[in-house]
């Protein structure tokens, strides 16, 4: 029988695909189309095999498989993308666009063919739909790239079937389908990037920022990745071990990350570093701001294990507790859009592998603070943290952050886009900080019509899409960059979709609504 939330949340996802389509229409329309339908079927193949426990790997049980949703962010971004910098008659970045998009749609293509083949009886429409697909995508990938794009497309496609065999055995019930090809996809082209860009130095290109992110994503994977090999031979949790982790983490991050970002930017890191951080009285007074507002997070986190210590040890924070970080999120991100992107772009990479770190501490059971760490977050565990990693945070830190690390500066005249393309970088705050808190707050509060087959209320809803235009409205009046040029019916029915996809969607909304609100106001 099919799930009636699922065909909903598929709609949506159909009506965005057409909304972007109906005003960009060529040939890798018909790709995404067709990769649309072949996903909504293929999707119900997942949703099966994970039921009866028939898929290779463990994927979280408490969501459904999530293909559709997935499969078509990475494709629309490059469409997108590629139809801005065409626009702004930047070919380098227009060929960008295009062969991200191709790389999403064969990615996505290859995990829709595996459930096709571990499904017992073999779906004969099911293969028919994805074979069809497949020659679509094919044949316009033939026409469109060029040889050089066609063997970048395939190193994505490689080192993500690799990274998938790996992470997701080591990672059991961490993501679901949708969620592995988002993430693991992106891992994959920054990785892919990164080496195509290692043998390709030119002294003075670049942005030594874009640089930053891609070393530091790369860097904190790999420093995983080898303690987690490390550790299957010894106990993590010794003090002989911490500290071999410490001194690894050291040798690594100064002996193998620092040469190569200096190899890249062509400068000494730590000191360009600095220099770019205090580099402006403004960029001071909001580091200090942030220092303020991360010392407020670590307190809420302190007090609420504080709480459960005197009440019960069972008590667990509500989901306006976890808004509370929400709130704080959007104070951080705001007045960094407003005064200085650039600084918060780099910030939110520093923050980004700040988490990531702490968490491999918390994972490993690293000393001293292992254990601790262990103790505070799991207050604020949900349903979503089925898996031995803690991700939720991470979520939410990438939502907020993908919309500014994506935003196609090159493409952009005077550092914004036009029309609704202005709040490209609000993506996140809008989706997360505004629409997704205020329907949990209101919708928890005081919501009483439930949308048929899910927890999440009518009230909530609608509350999140009035949330968001005003917002809107305020963005409009303190960031003087932002020119909507009249473009206020496609900005409200992009957040009315969004928001009903985040009453729909059972994947991680942190990381799925900013992407495609960010694809819609592209």
């Amino acid at each position: 029988m099919l799930n009636k939330p699922v065909l909903v949340e598929s709609l949506i996802v159909f009506v965005i695909v057409l909304c972007v389509h109906a005003v960009v229409w060529d040939r890798y329309s018909w790709c995404a189309v067709a990769l649309a339908v072949q996903a909504f079927y293929v999707q119900f193949k997942w949703d099966r095999l994970l039921q009866l426990g028939g898929a290779v790997f463990q994927f979280r049980t408490a969501a459904n498989s999530g293909l559709l949703p997935a499969s078509m962010v990475i494709p629309l971004l490059g469409i997108a993308m590629k139809e801005r910098c065409k626009s702004a008659g930047i070919v380098y970045f227009e060929r960008f666009g295009i062969v991200v998009a191709s790389t999403g749609m064969l990615v996505a293509l290859f995990l829709s063919v595996i459930a096709v083949g571990i499904t017992k009886p073999v779906p004969t429409n099911t293969c028919i739909l994805t074979g069809v697909a497949g020659s679509i995508i094919i044949y316009t990938m033939k026409h469109s790239l060029t040889v050089s794009e066609v063997i970048e497309v395939l190193e994505v496609l490689l080192i993500f079937v690799y990274l998938s065999m790996i992470l997701l055995y080591l990672l059991p019930r961490c993501f679901t389908p949708g969620e592995a090809l988002l993430v693991l996809g992106g891992i994959s082209f920054v990785l892919n990037q990164l080496i195509k860009r290692s043998l390709n130095v030119i002294e003075g290109r670049g942005d030594p920022i874009d640089f930053f992110l891609l070393v530091a994503v790369v860097g904190v994977v790999l420093l995983g990745l080898f303690f987690t090999v490390l550790f299957i031979f010894m106990d993590s949790g010794t003090w002989i071990s911490s500290m071999f982790f410490h001194m690894m983490t050291a040798v690594l991050g100064l002996g193998v990350i620092m040469p190569w970002l200096y190899r890249l930017i062509q400068r000494n890191p730590l000191f360009w570093l600095l220099q770019f951080l205090f580099q402006t009285q403004t960029r001071v007074y909001l580091l200090v701001y942030w220092t303020f507002l991360a010392a407020s997070a670590c307190g809420i986190v302190f007090y609420q294990n504080a709480k459960r210590s005197s009440e019960s040890k069972k008590h667990q924070a509500s989901t306006i507790t976890r808004k509370y970080f929400h709130f704080i999120v959007v104070a951080t991100y705001v007045p960094g859009l407003i005064y200085d992107r650039q600084l918060l772009y780099v910030a939110a990479v520093l923050c980004l592998a700040v988490f990531i770190f702490l968490e491999y501490i918390r994972y490993f059971r690293i000393k001293p603070f292992g254990q601790t760490l262990r103790h505070l977050l799991s207050l604020f565990l949900d349903e979503r943290d089925s898996g031995p990693l803690i991700l939720t945070h991470i979520y939410l830190l990438l939502g907020m952050s993908l919309p500014v690390w994506l935003f196609p500066r090159s493409c952009a005249p005077k550092g914004t886009l036009s029309g609704a393309g202005a709040l490209v970088p609000y993506s996140g705050v809008l989706a997360v900080g505004v629409g997704d808190t205020i329907a949990s707050v209101f919708g928890s509060t005081m919501g009483e019509i439930k949308w048929p087959g899910t927890k999440k209320t009518f009230e909530g809803t609608i509350t999140a899409i009035f949330a968001q235009i005003i917002a809107v409205a305020l963005i409009l009046i303190f960031d003087s960059s932002v020119n909507l040029n009249s473009s206020y019916a496609w900005i409200l029915a992009s957040v009315s979709l969004v928001s009903l996809l985040e009453a729909y969607t059972t994947q991680i909304d942190n990381l799925l609504l900013p992407l495609y609100l960010q694809i819609m106001f592209m």
